[in-house]
């Protein structure tokens, strides 16, 4: 207790607090720009911790990368633009509800639910930390393997359209994956003798194309279907949710533990939480048909799971060493710096310094909600601009997001190629959600497998061989064979109507 109460000194100093303030609108700033994602925050904010003291240094991070999270879903749902990859696996619904004069519900929810979710994961953190950091460290290969599996089922899982269209911008999205240097051999392929390509196609860039600069191509070539949005002020973004609360509380309760889970194993993160979570939600909904409309449902699961997994991916990190996820791992690097030696002797060696993370944690989820309100009403004002002055201006942002990421032309070209392939998608009716999904976990499901190979000798009977695998496995084809079956029962059903 004597270790909490000096944290709490620690954490309600005038210049933490103000630092927790500065970070926030920074972390504002930078998620509301497509490209400039939690992670870009997190490493701009590291030159300026060298001069602080190890709690207001780890408060700035907390804070930026929890309000960069969340306020990638501003243009997420304004737009069709997410600011951070933590939105991409909902931007589609939120839009769709913009489009339907519901922008004032969606960003309210997000809002909301975010810092909920913040908080929930928060409290895992706080409480359960060795016991789930314990599962995660029990992964091998053969785990990542079929979790990787379980997530590219899900790309087919979000898609609006049929199965089939997902399937094929899937697999578009994975071989995409393939690009650049073999995990293994270290052998170069498909790069055609461009240096660039070896080292892969970049997912931010590509993420950015596919979204916003598609968006932008479609804003060009039909400007009367972009003229259809809403002009409308946003007012009170709480309207409606006491509805929303009433009626999906368990999803948000089941985003909060698929984010805490999805966090604690390393490599993770908030993005593939959220797609998880998104998946889930249309798999369990009584509704799955309004997914893709502008349906709410999704969107609570969603954001309550992208930011509850900001929380937990701290806990690998803390206990352990182990980044959670990109964030963390810069994490580490800090604490370093700090001379908080990450693993189980610092609760002994510095316990103070963590519950004051852990307070920070929490205030930055508090303070999300009215810094949050004010972005929402200063980013309405984008809905009045002309979209002759607002998409180029987008257009701009994304190549500058884009250059950053790669500090050269090459994230720039692969941001315009992947909006033209985009556009060219969805013009013929093809998903780009399951291809954005495939690229970001080929790469792992590729090493995962092949590192599993090589040490079970090529006996595939291995990947059965571990309790933890096994369980996954066995999961991972339940869902295939449950997919499966529905679908042969929708056939069946289809071709009765027919006949009948």
């Amino acid at each position: 207790m004597d270790a909490v109460g000096q944290a709490f000194g620690l954490i309600l100093d005038t210049n933490v607090l103000l630092t927790i303030l500065g970070s926030a609108v920074f972390g504002i700033l930078v998620g509301a720009i497509p490209g400039l994602t939690a992670t870009m925050a997190t490493a701009l904010l590291v030159p300026v911790t060298f001069f602080m003291p190890p709690v207001p240094a780890l408060a700035a991070i907390v804070t930026a990368t929890a309000m960069a999270i969340f306020a990638g879903d501003i243009p997420s749902t304004l737009l069709r633009m997410p600011g951070t990859p933590a939105s991409a696996a909902y931007t589609d619904e939120a839009f769709a509800m913009t489009r339907k004069g519901q922008a004032e519900l969606a960003l309210g929810v997000n809002v909301v639910f975010s810092a909920v979710g913040g908080l929930f994961g928060t409290v895992v953190l706080m409480f359960a930390a060795p016991v789930l950091a314990d599962l995660a460290l029990g992964f091998s290969s053969f785990e990542y393997f079929w979790l990787a599996c379980l997530g590219l089922t899900c790309g087919v899982f979000i898609a609006s359209l049929t199965p089939l269209t997902a399937m094929v911008s899937l697999m578009l999205g994975l071989m995409v994956s393939t690009v650049g240097f073999d995990t293994i051999s270290g052998f170069p392929r498909f790069t055609f003798g461009v240096t660039d390509l070896m080292s892969g196609v970049s997912f931010i860039p590509a993420m950015i194309g596919l979204f916003a600069v598609s968006e932008v191509l479609r804003g060009m070539a039909d400007p009367e279907s972009q003229a259809s949005l809403p002009q409308q002020r946003i007012g009170n973004v709480f309207r409606g949710l006491g509805t929303v609360t009433r009626r999906y509380w368990p999803n948000a309760l089941r985003g909060n533990a698929i984010g805490t889970i999805v966090g604690a194993l390393p490599g993770a993160g908030a993005d593939i939480a959220a797609w998880v979570a998104y998946a889930m939600s249309k798999k369990f909904s009584k509704e799955p048909e309004k997914f893709g409309t502008g349906h709410v449902e999704g969107i609570v699961d969603a954001t309550s799971a992208n930011n509850a997994a900001l929380g937990a991916a701290w806990i690998p990190a803390l206990v352990f060493g182990i980044p959670g996820d990109s964030i963390t791992a810069i994490v580490i690097g800090v604490l370093y710096m700090k001379g908080m030696n990450p693993g189980p002797t610092v609760f002994i060696q510095n316990p103070q310094l963590i519950y004051a993370v852990f307070m920070a944690f929490i205030v930055a989820n508090i303070l999300m909600v009215p810094l949050g309100l004010a972005a929402i009403r200063g980013s309405t004002y984008i809905l009045r601009v002309p979209r002759r002055v607002l998409l180029p201006i987008i257009l701009l942002f994304c190549m500058v997001g884009s250059f950053a990421i790669t500090s050269s032309v090459y994230g720039i070209v692969i941001m315009l190629a992947a909006g033209v392939v985009g556009w060219i998608m969805e013009e013929n009716g093809i998903p780009v959600a399951p291809a954005i999904l495939g690229l970001v976990l080929g790469e792992m499901l590729e090493q995962t497998f092949m590192t599993s190979m090589i040490k079970s000798e090529g006996n595939l009977a291995a990947f059965f061989d571990r309790p933890l695998s096994t369980a996954l496995g066995v999961l991972t084809i339940a869902v295939w064979l449950f997919a499966g079956v529905s679908a042969l029962m929708r056939l069946i059903r289809s071709r009765r109507e027919v006949t009948a």
